[in-house]
């Protein structure tokens, strides 16, 4: 199917009309074009006019105003609010050891808390927020695992063994289907979901990895979820090989994830069972975009456009535009003066109005950044 039936087919359930093969709000056609880069700030940041940025966490340094020492190599991050108006953000720590990290801030958007969230583990890489307020903290190695953790540092994070053991990146959760959705970063790596048996309950249930026969997508019952002695890669026959399965994110009746080893972003609609790529660095008009790794959208119900984070590349967060079947991608931020890094955990606050990311080694620094932000 191509994309402008694609996007026809599931973004129409949202509300939008489709006018001249475009996908438009009552007002005006939805754009990720946040306008030319500026001169880079203080902090190293290129970024469109009206937005500001500041560091608030460097690794090794204890974050201002809390005990905590940022971790080392941060990673996959999300946001959850707290009572009050303020919010939590959540970051991996990519490393050996691994484990998790968060900072709190108040309203007016104040640190006034930073820790650790989860122990005991390594090379934290990506994961995702749930539903219902708790983290995936996703360990990316052959028999890593999911961990569930407590934003809020209150209880410790548990293992989900039942998700599977493999080389985990990123985690979706579509609460509409009651599915997780999981990517793994291996050139060989598959599609995966998880079906709780009682959601949202993930201690137990079915892992399942995409499969194209014939050209048709299907899902099938991953036998030994363990993945030992066989990984679970290798467990069914017609599995469709994703090359490097990178972040991945929900929004309803559309799921978008990336692949780094073909500079792809792909969407998969639950409801149709339909799969297309939205980007593609090779074929793309604006292809601005390569290393294509963590991605996020903003809270907005209208928002049309997915951030894109590099890894390498020019150390841009890339917006690409849904609306248009991603044939507009739009830089919205650049990071100067990491030479060897790459960027990782992009989030927004609850209200859209504050992002997070991070420059993940040389050193490690996570950055916030205001400004007008779209709502559509």
């Amino acid at each position: 199917m191509d994309r402008r039936t694609f996007l026809r087919n599931t973004l129409g359930g949202l509300g939008f009309a489709v006018a001249g093969g475009s996908i438009l709000t009552a007002c005006e056609a939805i754009s990720s074009d946040y306008g030319a880069l500026g001169a880079a700030d203080a902090n190293g940041l290129r970024l469109p006019a009206g937005f500001t940025s500041r560091i608030v966490a460097t690794t090794g340094a204890v974050v201002a105003g809390t005990s905590y020492a940022w971790h080392t190599n941060p990673d996959g991050g999300a946001c959850f609010p707290t009572p009050g108006g303020g919010w939590i953000y959540t970051s991996n720590s990519e490393s050996i050891p691994g484990g998790c990290g968060m900072i709190r801030f108040d309203a007016s958007g104040t640190v006034v808390d930073a820790r650790s969230i989860l122990t005991g583990t390594n090379i934290n890489c990506a994961g995702g927020p749930t539903p219902w307020g708790t983290w995936l903290s996703c360990e990316e190695y052959a028999s890593g695992q999911v961990w569930e953790c407590d934003p809020f540092g209150v209880t410790p994070g548990v293992a989900r063994p039942a998700m599977g053991k493999f080389q985990h990146e990123a985690a979706a959760v579509d609460p509409v289907n009651r599915h997780v959705y999981l990517t793994e970063d291996r050139s060989d790596g598959g599609l995966y979901r998880f079906v709780p048996t009682n959601y949202p309950d993930l201690s137990a249930g079915t892992l399942q990895v995409m499969t194209e026969i014939g050209g048709v997508i299907g899902w099938a019952d991953v036998p030994d979820p363990d993945g030992a002695p066989t990984s679970t890669r290798t467990q069914v026959a017609g599995m469709k090989v994703f090359n490097g399965g990178e972040g991945i994110w929900y929004r309803p009746q559309v799921l978008v994830f990336s692949t780094k080893g073909d500079n792809k972003v792909w969407l998969y609609a639950p409801s149709t069972n339909t799969l297309t790529v939205l980007y593609d660095d090779g074929t793309s008009p604006t292809p601005v975009l390569t290393g294509v790794d963590n991605v996020t959208m903003p809270p907005a119900p209208g928002a049309l456009h997915v951030f894109v984070a590099e890894d390498g590349g020019n150390m841009e967060l890339v917006a690409v535009d849904i609306e248009t079947g991603g044939q507009n991608a739009n830089v919205f931020c650049q990071v100067t003066g990491r030479a060897g890094s790459e960027i990782t955990g992009p989030a927004f606050n609850p209200a859209g109005t504050h992002l997070y990311f991070s420059s993940q080694r040389s050193p490690g620094e996570t950055f916030e950044v205001t400004g007008p932000f779209k709502r559509h």
